[in-house]
């Protein structure tokens, strides 16, 4: 279910041209254990002034809107939430154009489901936002993607994170250095 609809999205993403990479428990699965999820993340490389485009791409994937004034609530939250009612599965399509998220879609990894290639984060980019988000479940997938990977890019993923440390406020790369 979850590939058919991967698959879906990453052809009707492509043929609109906007720019995306999945991110969570769905790129958790490339890089680390398998676990359950129940939803599918994509960061698209547009603000919410492609609403509109990304509606489109929602209507042609037969999903629905989880939301009331569904482009009021992207203007708001810069997260368009949509469901794709045959099978139950969410998809959340987080609106961002920030220099991290341009640089991060840059170097998404394309994987090859079944004759359609599919984006998604590079495993450096996924510890970064599973290093920010820092719910146990975040800790627990990064723990299984150093362990499964032991060659990723430090470098990079504390660059980034000392930035956000710098603008938000935050510990993130002490987090990130205690985890490995």
């Amino acid at each position: 279910m979850f590939k058919t609809l991967i698959k879906k999205l990453a052809i009707e993403l492509e043929k609109n041209g906007l720019p995306y990479m999945l991110i969570g428990g769905q790129a958790v699965l490339l890089y680390g254990e398998p676990r359950l999820t129940k939803d599918i993340d994509i960061t698209l490389g547009v603000d919410s002034s492609k609403f509109d485009i990304v509606s489109k791409v929602v209507e042609t994937c037969n999903l629905k809107a989880l939301v009331d004034n569904p482009k009021d609530f992207v203007n708001d939250v810069m997260v368009f939430p949509v469901i794709e009612e045959s099978s139950g599965i969410r998809v959340d399509f987080i609106f961002s154009f920030s220099p991290y998220e341009r640089e991060a879609i840059d170097r998404a990894k394309k994987i090859n489901f079944e004759e359609v290639l599919v984006n998604f984060a590079s495993l450096e980019d996924v510890i970064i936002h599973k290093t920010i988000a820092g719910r146990p479940r975040d800790i627990d997938d990064i723990k299984s993607i150093i362990l499964k990977n032991p060659n990723f890019d430090r470098k990079y993923i504390k660059q980034w994170l000392k930035q956000f440390d710098l603008s938000l406020g935050e510990k993130f790369e002490e987090r990130f250095e205690y985890l490995l």
